[in-house]
Parts: C-alpha cells; structure tokens; sequence
C-alpha cells in the first residue's frame, strides 16, 4: 500500500471518531438538559405500560408513545397539564379524583405523610377531679380483746377544678401539662372509732336465771357479764369483788329492793343502781378480761357465800360505813 494510501485511511478514523466524540457530548448534553421520568400510563381497560421520556407535558408524552384519548374517556392530569409527583398518567371511561389515581402504597403513603406532617393543635381544657379522702383510725378499746370498728365521721372526695393545655396531633392527645388548679370542695376524712364490742342490753341475757336453796345459776354468757359489772366495781381484791356481788345477791332477796330484780344481774342491770346503766366501761370487761379472783367471788356468792350484810355501797370518801375494798358500805335510811 502507498504512502498516500494510509494517510487517507488514518484521515478517515480521525474523522470518525471526533464524530463520534461530538455525538456523546451531545447525547449527554441533551440528558442534562432534558431529565428522563418513568411515567406509568394506566389504560382504562386496566393495563398498563411503563415509558422513558424527557417530556413534561402530559399531551406530548402521549403523541410521543402514540397514544389516542377516546372522546368518552376522560384523563387525569389534563392534556394540557405538566405531569405530576405520582407520575402517573390514568386513562378513564369515568370521571377521576386526584385521590383515586395513586395505587395503594402510595395512598398509604400520602396518608402517612399527612400524618406525619400533620400541624399540633394546643387547647386549653378545664376538668374537675376528685381528691380522695383520707381515713383515720381511733382506738379507745383499752386493750380490749372483744373490740369492733365504729364509723364516727363518713368520709367524702373533695373536688378540685384543674386547667392543662393539651396538644393534639390528628385529633390525639400527645401532650398534656397543667397549667393551675383549686380545690372547690375540701375532702372529709373519714373517722373509724376501735372500741368495746357494744352489747344489747336488752339482748344480752341468753337464758332464765334459775334459784333454789339461796344459789342462783346462770348461762356462761351471763356468768360473764356478771363477772364484768362486778370488776368494774371493784376488782382490787377477793373480798372487794365479793362485797359487791353479795350487795346485788342481798337486794335480790330483799323485799324493798325485789322491784328491781329477783336475781343478783336483774339488779345489777337495773335503771341508775351500778355501773351498768351508768357508764360503758364494764363492757371492756367482758369476754374473761377480769382476775380470776373476782370470777371466784361471783361464783362463790352465787352459791351462798356472803360477807356483809348491807344493801348499797358508795366509793370510799363519799359516804360513811364499813370499806371494803375500797368501796364503803352501808344500809340505807
């Protein structure tokens, strides 16, 4: 081959590739000019295709992938529109809404993103709440083995008036913070009194009495309470106890006192005579909370057993007559 010959053969390669050169440039050129979308296009008869253009607007992306709209179909976004974020061209035989073109991922997602997006509302709310009472507990029992709740003062919530501000997002609370309160109306403690277990006194004999040859006998519940009354008269010793016991045994066999009671507790429980009627505090006494001594000396006098012959009895210092036990003894005028 002649000299000449390549020369022209490597003019022509030179020619060639600077086309070459020329053409990418302009290729990438026009790429940077004109960005490339996907662009779904949704048929009305259900399909759908996928196409590639530099195109904005919705009537030359058709033209461009030949496609004809019917005049009884209707299309979303318009002819004349730019196409939108979806990227979505639907092709109809009814009329559209915006919110019916998105698939279903993607209405959930603008869903989503409304939520997420979604402003913070603050108000201001004013609630009543109740404030609970409070419960204080007495106890006056003594030590009393034989005891039983009493409700002295029932107890009542209080109401206070609070103001929070509340924020809410999509209608939720999501903050909540107060702001003020006051109290309209002051709790009652409740107040529970532990005292003495309370006995009927109308109530409290389970059984008749029975007497014969000077000794009376009596049910354990009786017993107990006879027992009660006479410690709480006297129960510093033996012979006091008993003092006590024989005053109600003599009254029971005598004529002037029989109105009051033909048997020793009829008289004890008689109207303003012992401590009975006068007071509660024999009633701490029951259930066996008294000495032996004085369980003995009510069982002795039941059987007979008397040491004084008198009817009544006052606290020592109070009256004149034989002390015993610290009681003074004596027959009224």
């Amino acid at each position: 081959m002649k000299k000449g010959d390549k020369a022209s053969i490597s003019l022509k390669k030179i020619l060639l590739l600077g086309i070459f050169i020329i053409f990418i440039f302009s290729a990438v050129a026009f790429a940077a000019n004109n960005k490339i979308n996907s662009i779904k296009i949704e048929y009305s008869n259900g399909e759908s295709i996928q196409v590639l253009t530099g195109k904005t607007k919705v009537s030359e992306i058709l033209d461009e992938n030949h496609i004809l709209v019917l005049p009884e179909e209707y299309i979303y976004p318009s002819l004349e529109s730019e196409i939108d974020d979806s990227k979505t061209i639907v092709i109809s035989k009814e009329e559209i809404k915006k919110q019916e073109i998105a698939t279903v991922e993607e209405t959930k997602g603008m869903e989503q993103l409304l939520q997420d997006y979604a402003p913070i509302v603050e108000k201001i709310i004013v609630e009543q709440e109740e404030i609970p009472f409070e419960t204080v507990t007495k106890d006056i029992s003594n030590g009393a083995s034989s005891v039983q709740n009493k409700v002295v003062t029932a107890g009542q919530n209080g109401i206070r008036e609070v103001t929070y501000k509340v924020k809410y997002k999509n209608d939720v609370e999501i903050e909540r913070t107060e702001i003020s309160s006051k109290v309209i109306k002051e709790p009652v403690t409740k107040v529970v009194q532990v005292q003495v277990r309370t006995v009927s006194r109308s109530a409290r004999r389970t059984s008749a009495v029975s007497y014969g040859n000077g000794t009376w006998s009596y049910s354990e519940s009786d017993l107990d309470l006879l027992c009660a009354i006479t410690a709480q008269e006297c129960s510093s010793s033996y012979e006091g106890a008993l003092a006590v016991i024989t005053t109600a045994c003599n009254r029971a066999v005598s004529s002037k006192w029989m109105s009051r009671g033909v048997d020793p507790l009829s008289q004890y429980m008689a109207k303003g005579q012992f401590c009975y009627s006068i007071d509660n505090h024999w009633m701490k006494r029951l259930n066996g909370n008294y000495a032996s001594h004085v369980k003995q000396a009510v069982v002795d006098a039941l059987n007979g057993k008397r040491n004084h012959n008198y009817l009544s009895f006052r606290a020592a210092g109070t009256a004149s007559g034989e002390n015993i036990g610290g009681n003074v003894y004596f027959n009224p005028m």
